[in-house]
């Protein structure tokens, strides 16, 4: 029982660090002195610290790695080595599939600062405490979201996040794929990006992303800063199968698209250009999932455009939907229902 309750402190002190006594009382039907005995325990040992007066007490974990790393971008610079020299040594007692993920996601994206960022340098850390590992890395360069905005010639950093997203993105497709942040993202339990003006969060316990726009915020070049449970038991294959055709093929077929992004703040998704916008590229898949979480409505030219004129003209494209609103779901089938009426009449 011991280990269970420290287990569960560890695990929820993070989201509940003014009333971790009375949460975890509760939750083992256990006095507030018995709880307050695990947690001086866990100050003892180094793995929480205590803040405040008793009466205004907060608890966090504490780090027990946190390192940092500076290196100018030279084109010598590699990534693997960094790997090797710097972060391996204080990850190298993970589980193997927790390991083999911060491999793949540090090298991914250090890779991306080389040949992209344009940065002039490159700041890295790795923290530990006794649930997560985080990987942060950040660059001095033109930023992410304005690169791909300059480089595909589109509307602004917004639509540059949504092409992002849908994955098989490169400016360079003779040496880079477009899938390493894609792959990336869904490995880690947390990722995000900062790159002004946006902030772009995905976390994959919940399969949820979400968009922080930040206007005012002062972030130059580009931040990523992934984390996962030292306990996961996410695989890398695991995420490789689940957006190929077969189990065991690497080919990336599958996409999974949150319709939140296409939406502007202030506007409804009702137009055909927006349909257009979102549409951009899903031939190079064979299946698109469509999530609407966040959305509350579309309009009938939206989903016109992609229910029935994009199926008309990409029949080998399956287009599945989730989370959608009753209101959402009619237009979906109202759409539908006259593609039916476009294929009769075509025979």
């Amino acid at each position: 029982m011991d280990n269970v309750i420290k287990e569960f402190i560890l695990n929820n002190i993070t989201e509940h660090p003014s009333d971790m006594t009375t949460f975890t009382a509760n939750e083992f039907k256990l006095s507030r002195q018995t709880i307050v005995n695990y947690l001086t325990k866990l100050i003892d040992e180094g793995l929480i610290i205590a803040t405040g007066n008793t009466r205004a007490r907060k608890y966090k974990l504490s780090n027990l790695i946190d390192k940092q790393f500076f290196k100018k971008v030279t084109p010598d610079l590699q990534e693997d080595v960094l790997w090797r020299d710097d972060i391996l040594p204080y990850v190298k007692d993970l589980n193997s599939n927790v390991l083999d993920i911060c491999q793949y996601g540090f090298t991914e994206i250090m890779r991306n600062v080389f040949d992209h960022s344009e940065s002039d340098d490159v700041i890295y850390t790795i923290i530990r405490n006794a649930i997560n590992v985080e990987i942060c890395i950040l660059d001095s360069g033109i930023g992410i979201f304005n690169k791909i905005q300059r480089d595909f010639d589109l509307n602004d950093p917004r639509h540059a996040l949504l092409e992002l997203t849908k994955g098989k993105l490169t400016s360079d497709p003779q040496h880079h794929s477009g899938e390493g942040i894609f792959f990336t993202s869904r490995m880690f339990d947390d990722f995000s990006i900062l790159s002004n003006p946006l902030h772009y969060i995905r976390l994959s316990k919940e399969d949820s992303d979400w968009l922080v726009e930040s206007g005012d915020s002062t972030q130059e070049g580009t931040m990523v800063i992934m984390e996962i449970s030292l306990n996961s038991k996410r695989t890398i294959q695991h995420i490789f199968d689940e957006y190929a055709p077969e189990k065991g093929d690497f080919g990336f077929t599958k996409t999974h698209i949150p319709i939140e992004l296409a939406r502007y703040k202030g506007e409804q998704l009702v137009s055909r250009s927006q349909a257009k916008r979102l549409l951009a590229r899903l031939e190079q898949f064979q299946e698109v999932l469509l999530d609407f979480e966040g959305v509350e409505m579309i309009g009938q030219a939206f989903a016109d455009e992609i229910f029935r004129v994009y199926k008309l003209e990409h029949p080998e494209v399956k287009i599945i939907w989730i989370n959608e609103s009753p209101v959402i779901n009619k237009m979906i089938i109202r759409a539908i229902d006259n593609l039916k009426s476009s294929d009769k009449e075509l025979d």
